[in-house]
């Protein structure tokens, strides 16, 4: 039965409507001998015999009478197909799906409302994960559009800079370290360190610092978001290597200090992002040309010096 097509059932309805290969033919835009043709195969396939001559017209056999409501069952489920995803697609394109890392929370959320003004008639929907959470949804294609600060690796994407990230060691005020300048990275080693999970581009930047002038990884106590280190720190369990767009409001109220350290900060970027090739509808194009063009005075209205 895997030969039958959608266009043989809608050929044969017209036949049976018509009692006439020529006129069936005339309201499918075909040719007598393509109509004739196909009902030909059609009885090939199911073994038995559809029409017969009644002098000019034709008449349904019984196998015709009893295929009739299937073909309409099957043509008229694929038309409601057809105006279901066709009312879907209106609506899909007037969304965009952003996911963005959990570094972004602090301006992510302020930068989609920001577009949502310009767009109203736009739907954003948007997630925050972790980087590996992050690129799970752009692969699957959960989500059209990314914000993140580190470009995956297993699979090409098209990506847009649109601001500068610099990451800064963070301590709390009264650490002793807060009262050197040009700290070295060798004098680090024996502090004790809050990271986040292996894979996040924090976590990457943490053991970058160390490994790149050659020194062993100090003492480091994983926690699961930046959140939890923030904390952490203003209680006075270690130091950490975290986004200068997450730490702004802590700083300026004295809970957290930046420590003068050789080498930092380290300026990473901010892109928006999607997997190459991928055909984006109107409302993901018209957020990431926003976020190309109004991204970095949006960034630098929004983090000041930091951005």
């Amino acid at each position: 039965m895997s030969k039958i097509t959608l266009r043989q059932l809608e050929i044969f309805l017209a036949a049976v409507e018509h009692r006439n290969f020529i006129r069936a033919a005339e309201q499918l835009g075909l040719t007598p001998p393509a109509v004739s043709m196909q009902m030909t195969r059609l009885s090939e396939e199911l073994g038995a015999p559809l029409f017969e001559k009644d002098g000019r017209s034709i008449q349904p056999t019984a196998a015709a009478t009893a295929l009739m409501p299937y073909a309409e069952r099957a043509t008229e489920t694929v038309r409601e197909g057809v105006e279901v995803i066709r009312a879907l697609q209106g609506r899909l394109d007037n969304l965009v799906r952003v996911a963005m890392v959990s570094t972004a929370r602090n301006f992510g959320p302020h930068l989609v409302q920001a577009f949502k003004q310009q767009h109203p008639g736009t739907k954003v929907e948007f997630t925050i994960a972790n980087r590996q959470g992050v690129i799970a949804q752009l692969e699957h294609g959960e989500v059209d559009l990314a914000l993140m600060g580190r470009m995956p690796r297993r699979f090409e994407v098209e990506a847009v800079r649109f601001a500068n990230h610099p990451y800064v060691l963070i301590a709390h005020p009264d650490h002793p370290l807060t009262r050197f300048t040009r700290i070295r990275r060798a004098d680090l080693s024996a502090h004790r360190f809050i990271v986040r999970e292996p894979g996040s581009g924090t976590r990457m930047v943490h053991d970058h610092f160390f490994e790149a002038a050659g020194l062993d990884l100090p003492r480091a106590q994983e926690m699961d978001s930046n959140a939890n280190i923030k904390q952490a720190v203003m209680a006075g369990m270690g130091m950490a290597f975290l986004s200068a767009h997450t730490i702004a409001l802590e700083q300026g109220a004295g809970k957290l200090t930046v420590l003068d350290v050789t080498g930092m900060p380290e300026n990473r970027d901010w892109f928006v992002l999607h997997l190459s090739g991928k055909n984006l509808s109107p409302a993901a194009r018209a957020f990431r040309q926003y976020v190309k063009d109004e991204g970095p005075g949006f960034m630098q209205g929004f983090f000041g010096d930091l951005a």
